[in-house]
């Protein structure tokens, strides 16, 4: 993606998210000198922040998401079972914009419509070798009750709704009609090592940088900060 193209995007999701009462923290907005003199390791190590991806495909529109990470607490944490052991994002679909299938090993997260057009996902369990299983029911939490969905069914969220996805359930997701504002709420975050795709694509996107950016992205940090 071209770094311009990241830059406008993050304009126009600040937008979209204010539009639905949601408000980013003061972090967000810090240039990149500043968050080189500013940021410690609550925001560095915990991975906060901007990211906007293309799967490394070059198709934003049609595959790809912006998700912006609030707060994460530390795997260690998680393993131990005490301490900071949760995460929360505010993430956009656009209409028709795929994020693709994936699963993750240990992530349990709620996905909830914060606003905005119906969120649609397909989802599948996990087949004994941990692939899709695309032949069997699967059960999953919405709101508090159980939603059985045949194979191939599609789940539609309408704002207010949610579905809890458990480590180990295949789910792709993308607006319907408009654009979403999505929340998500889970286990802690690892986008490095918890994401498994059914399609071999990346997680981050390869930048062109053809302006400086408006604000780091998290995938931007250790080199900026090197630097």
């Amino acid at each position: 993606m071209k770094r311009s193209r990241i830059n406008a995007i993050m304009e126009e999701a600040d937008a979209f998210m204010r539009q639905h009462g949601f408000i980013l923290p003061p972090f967000a907005y810090w240039s990149p000198e500043t968050f080189k003199a500013e940021a410690g390791p609550g925001i560095v190590e915990a991975r906060i922040g901007w990211d906007i991806t293309d799967y490394g495909e070059g198709r934003y529109d049609e595959l790809g998401l912006f998700l912006f990470t609030l707060r994460n607490g530390r795997l260690a944490d998680l393993q131990r079972g005490k301490g900071m052991c949760y995460a929360e994002k505010l993430l956009i679909s656009k209409a028709d914009q795929l994020s693709p299938m994936h699963r993750h090993v240990l992530k349990a997260e709620d996905i909830i419509n914060r606003g905005g057009a119906s969120l649609v996902l397909e989802i599948y369990g996990s087949a004994p070798d941990g692939s899709v299983d695309r032949a069997a029911p699967v059960e999953v939490p919405c709101d508090g009750r159980m939603r059985r969905l045949a194979p191939g069914e599609h789940l539609s969220l309408a704002p207010g709704e949610s579905v809890t996805l458990l480590p180990g359930i295949w789910h792709a997701f993308w607006g319907e009609g408009g654009d979403v504002l999505i929340g998500e709420v889970s286990t802690v975050n690892d986008d490095e090592t918890d994401n498994v795709f059914e399609a071999p694509i990346g997680r981050f996107s390869t930048i062109e940088e053809d302006e400086p950016p408006r604000h780091l992205l998290v995938s931007d940090y250790r080199t900026a900060l090197a630097a």
